[in-house]
């Protein structure tokens, strides 16, 4: 193993005690790579730095990169694990198992009556006087269900306030065009109303024969005019419709508000899937893709702390048992103020319901493995093409934008495994080249990215890892004026342009001299 501090780390383990806490692992930056929780702190910190040889891939490579690590002993084991997950949530070390947390649940609300509302929301706030169905995992399945259910059973979705606002004002388009019964204009009685509404609710949550019909026969109307846009636009929305009663069609006699978690693992990937009963029904399915494989049973345990934030339902089946079930139960626990179970099914309903979760995790891993094969064999295809000695792993491409008279902006994406990696994107304003000169503009740009590079790439990430390849939104010119750069700056990393024709797509492949069709 690469790592001339390997003899400093088994050193300072002997001096840990035999006491629960945290460890947290710092690069040579200083940044915190992996933050983890021990019933006995030597024990477990000097695991990482013995037999190292015999580590699995990402545990070698995240003690390869250890400069250092510190400690924090705690009372008990408990108190060590929520201090993990909380720690965890606030520094994101690379090496933890991370799952994006910037949306959350989705909800769908219905507003206080009289004259309530159906609503997506991304939120469920407490003691609103809302009535809330959920929680769903896919906030586009639920602002479609949303929107089919205002417009099929034509709820009004505007903001004025009923009955305060009755007649006061013309009705919106929405009536006009029949999406909505015209509330405003206060014709329609509250029972009227509330029968109106609980018909809505009713097809959210458990389907309706008769929207569906309803549907069918304006698409079939709108074909027979020859509309075929409003005909697809129909079938779109009973395909919608049709996706959502399909899968509250599953149901279980068993899990009244339980999640099934299951996993497999193939030799460089796991893929997970959750399903979500509620009400004995089946509400919702989310499955993830990670690419790292190995010791299962720690990867469930991770997978449980980092997906479980907030909204744990009362049960939760998983697909085998893991270290620290009994802890993580309680924490759970406390974290909800009720009880909560992690089971892990042998027989029965709840052991098939685990096997579906699982063949649903198998289909995410096989539609990745296939579709990372198509992404690696166009990069395979551009290494020919470009004479690259490789396939470019980690692709950055940059673009000016002049807008205005007097703002110029620079745009950098990267790719990696063909895949966009948008955390790593960049916007660069211009501040030495205040005139629109395309040439000094991307000079500039590529100058400030690699300046970081020097100071960063002890990090080995973002703006401190060198590309594999550099592609210019622009011709033999753009190139040649950054080739010199970069070789000035110590840079040997493979340039081209991308040449575009009158719509804008990629023409041909710049290189300094000439182009590649």
């Amino acid at each position: 193993m690469n790592n001339p501090r390997l003899e400093y780390l088994r050193e300072k383990v002997k001096q840990l005690p035999k006491e629960p806490g945290v460890y947290i692992m710092r690069d040579k930056s200083g940044k915190i790579i992996y933050i983890g929780k021990a019933k006995a702190l030597r024990n477990r910190v000097s695991s990482y730095f013995r037999s190292v040889e015999k580590h699995l891939e990402k545990v070698y490579k995240m003690v390869e990169n250890v400069y250092d690590f510190e400690t924090i002993v705690t009372d008990s084991e408990f108190e060590a694990l929520v201090l993990e997950c909380s720690l965890i949530k606030q520094y994101t070390p690379k090496y933890n198992i991370l799952l994006k947390d910037d949306k959350g649940y989705s909800y769908i609300k219905i507003t206080p009556p009289p004259y309530s509302r159906i609503q997506a929301v991304l939120q469920k706030q407490e003691n609103d006087g809302c009535t809330y169905l959920g929680p769903y995992m896919s906030s586009y399945v639920v602002k479609q269900t949303v929107d089919e259910a205002n417009k099929v059973f034509m709820l009004p979705t505007c903001n004025r306030k009923f009955p305060q606002e009755f007649r006061k004002g013309r009705p919106c388009l929405n009536f006009h065009i029949k999406q909505c019964v015209g509330l405003c204009r206060g014709r329609i009685g509250e029972a009227e109303y509330a029968a109106r509404l609980e018909e809505a609710l009713d097809f959210i949550r458990g389907g309706s024969a008769r929207a569906l019909e309803r549907l069918e026969e304006q698409m079939m109307r709108a074909s027979e005019n020859l509309d075929f846009e409003k005909a697809a636009q129909y079938r779109d929305r009973i395909q919608a419709i049709q996706r959502i009663t399909d899968r509250q069609k599953v149901v279980s006699s068993k899990a009244a508000d339980a999640d099934i978690v299951a996993f497999t693992q193939s030799d460089s990937a796991t893929a997970a899937a959750v399903l979500l009963f509620r009400n004995h029904r089946l509400v919702d399915k989310k499955d993830f893709v990670f690419y790292e494989s190995g010791d299962l049973p720690a990867f469930r345990r991770e997978f449980l702390l980092s997906f479980y934030r907030e909204d744990i339902p009362r049960v939760i089946e998983v697909d085998g048992d893991f270290e620290d079930r009994e802890l993580t139960e309680a924490y759970f626990s406390q974290k909800m103020g009720h009880k909560i179970t992690i089971t892990v099914p042998q027989r029965g309903e709840q052991a098939k319901l685990v096997e579906m979760a699982r063949n649903n995790a198998s289909q995410r891993l096989s539609h990745e493995v296939s579709r990372t094969g198509r992404e690696l064999s166009a990069l395979d295809e551009l290494a020919r093409l470009l004479g690259l000695g490789a396939p470019p792993s980690y692709i950055e491409a940059y673009d000016i934008s002049n807008i205005g008279a007097d703002t110029i902006v620079g745009g950098m994406v990267v790719f990696e495994g063909g895949r966009p990696q948008k955390k790593y994107y960049r916007k660069f304003k211009m501040k030495t080249q205040l005139t629109p000169d395309d040439y000094a503009s991307m000079r500039e740009m590529l100058f400030r990215r690699f300046a970081r590079y020097e100071q960063e790439k002890d990090t080995g990430e973002g703006f401190g890892r060198l590309p594999d390849l550099i592609l210019l939104d622009g011709g033999k010119g753009h190139v040649a004026a950054i080739q010199p750069l970069l070789e000035e700056m110590g840079m040997n990393v493979p340039v081209f342009g991308m040449v575009k024709d009158d719509r804008h797509r990629t023409r041909a492949i710049a290189k300094d001299g000439g182009e590649i069709a």
